[in-house]
């Protein structure tokens, strides 16, 4: 093993024994040392990277080139069209990084069964350059068992890393234990402008599926198959999340309220247009 790479490693070792407390919220990951203990190693500032995260809400993303887990290049351009899902990790994390990733996982599952498979993507970016190479993500995809065929682990070169990060409004700081960063995932709409940032180690459902229902229902309907289109719209609004269960189930009392009114409202153009024809009929 080469001298740098068994410094890292002993390191990592020797701070994990250190420290074993998470930072409050959950919104900043890894496991930090006593600042009394290592008074010169860096700390993720939590204010300020929540006001970077927040800062780029409402800006559009500009378009990178990363590598996927075959080394091929993709544009985050490729992506536009539809909402896109957004974490950021490092291949080197023992606990945080998993943990979020399987998290993530099982609320990408529930948005699947509410939104359908093709109705929006899902990346992970390695920030750690040039340790989180195509083939580290390929093996962390494979450990934590990501299958899904709409979610890819991407490379930046580490030329990148920092206007990537800052584009996304992520935030991290290395120390001996691995870094400090602000755990979110990053709602990205058909655009390619980030629509809202998602906080937490601990991801449910309904904090996925809800923005992603406004974005996907207030897109424009394709010209192709546009009844198709509306039916599953229809079918996207009366999935309601079933706090009992943590997952989304379809309403079929919003299903009839919603045919009521439309019944309703085809009545009331059905009257109007009948009266509108009488006044309009010539008189004999």
């Amino acid at each position: 093993m080469p001298a740098m790479q068994t410094l890292r490693f002993l390191l990592l070792c020797g701070a994990a024994l250190l420290g074993d407390a998470a930072l409050a919220d959950g919104k900043l990951a890894s496991r930090p040392l006593d600042p009394a203990l290592a008074p010169n190693v860096p700390v993720l500032d939590q204010a300020k990277a929540l006001e970077l995260s927040q800062s780029v809400v409402n800006r559009p993303l500009g378009d990178f080139t990363l590598l996927d887990r075959n080394d091929k290049p993709v544009r985050l351009a490729d992506y536009r069209g539809k909402p896109l899902l957004v974490s950021f990790i490092y291949t080197g994390c023992f606990e945080v990084c998993p943990t979020t990733t399987r998290n993530l996982q099982k609320a990408v599952v529930n948005t699947v069964a509410a939104l359908g498979a093709e109705r929006f993507n899902v990346v992970s970016i390695g920030f750690n350059q040039p340790f989180d190479s195509p083939s580290a993500m390929k093996t962390f995809a494979t450990q934590n068992g990501i299958v899904f065929p709409n979610w890819e682990f991407l490379s930046p070169a580490p030329a990148i890393v920092s206007e990537l990060t800052k584009a996304f409004g992520f935030s991290y700081a290395p120390t001996p234990a691995g870094f400090d960063h602000i755990v979110q995932v990053t709602l990205v709409d058909a655009e390619g402008k980030v629509y809202r940032q998602i906080y937490g180690e601990t991801l449910g459902a309904d904090q996925l599926v809800e923005p992603m229902k406004q974005l996907v229902t207030g897109a424009p309907v394709a010209q192709t198959g546009a009844v198709a289109d509306l039916l599953d719209r229809v079918r996207i609004l009366c999935s309601v999340y079933d706090p009992r269960t943590g997952e989304y189930r379809l309403s079929y009392a919003l299903i009839f309220e919603i045919a009521g009114f439309l019944t309703f409202l085809s009545y009331i153009v059905w009257y109007l247009w009948k009266g509108l024809r009488r006044k309009n009929r010539p008189a004999i």
